[in-house]
């Protein structure tokens, strides 16, 4: 099976890598609009700046930002090959007509700093006809243990969820991280609760873990939260939440 990957950034990177060392796959050649990183150089495939001059493959995988979707697949000098994109928030139908269609999403966030075990990442599948999604399930089996067929609207509401577990957690974590630090707190005395918190999370079911305050409706601790609070944004995050637990558990919200 060949490959061309056309994008140079993190997820290209880390799909390139992992391609060139599978012997079941050919990567024949990545393209970046621009020169690539110095990352790159571990990746031995030959490399283009010209997305006119791509070689022929059996699978094109766009590794670009979701607004460029459209205008680089309409780029391609060719018609009736099979491209795809990367993306959890774009349909299949963002793609240029002309082409096959298709989407192999890998749930996860990537940086080229940081290595990556595909076999353990989520891939999400679609394409327009039987024939092509399982040339593309064969690929994703090629790269992970966990593959799955989704539609492209399944897949919009699964990226919204990996906002929440991925996003705005880290934000939140930021959010207590700057809390310490004005208040000159270590920030390790709360590490053994975040790894408990991440380790219960892969055990028990998430409606049953809620702890804290506005799980226990505790006015007390909640108005005294909010009274030491000085930052406008921080505080209205925290009464947001506050009042989903609260709303989720039947309570009576702020």
């Amino acid at each position: 099976m060949t490959i061309v990957i056309i994008g140079g950034g993190n997820l290209a990177y880390h799909l390139a890598r992992v391609i060139e060392n599978n012997p079941n796959l050919h990567l024949v050649q990545l393209c970046n609009r621009s020169e690539f990183t110095a990352h790159f150089d571990v990746i031995s495939t030959d490399k283009i700046t010209n997305i006119r001059q791509v070689c022929d493959a059996d699978i094109y995988i766009l590794c670009v930002k979701d607004q460029v979707i459209g205008e680089v697949s309409a780029q391609l000098p060719f018609q009736g090959r099979l491209v795809v994109h990367t993306s959890g928030n774009t349909s299949m139908g963002e793609l240029a007509q002309g082409n096959r269609k298709g989407v192999v999403y890998p749930v996860q966030s990537f940086s080229k700093e940081k290595e990556i075990d595909f076999e353990q990442i989520p891939i999400c599948i679609e394409a327009e006809n039987v024939t092509d999604r399982e040339l593309l399930r064969k690929l994703a089996e090629q790269l992970s243990s966990k593959v799955f067929e989704m539609d492209s609207e399944q897949r919009k509401y699964l990226h919204i969820s990996a906002v929440f577990l991925n996003n705005f957690t880290n934000h939140l974590w930021y959010l207590s991280q700057q809390i310490c630090q004005k208040q000159q707190i270590p920030f390790e005395v709360l590490r053994p609760l975040l790894a408990q918190t991440l380790q219960k999370a892969f055990v028990e079911d998430f409606y049953q873990l809620q702890t804290g305050p506005a799980r226990r409706a505790d006015w007390t601790t909640i108005n005294s939260h909010l009274n030491l609070i000085e930052e406008p944004v921080v505080k209205e995050i925290y009464k947001q939440i506050t009042n989903s637990i609260i709303k989720t558990y039947g309570g009576k919200e702020l």
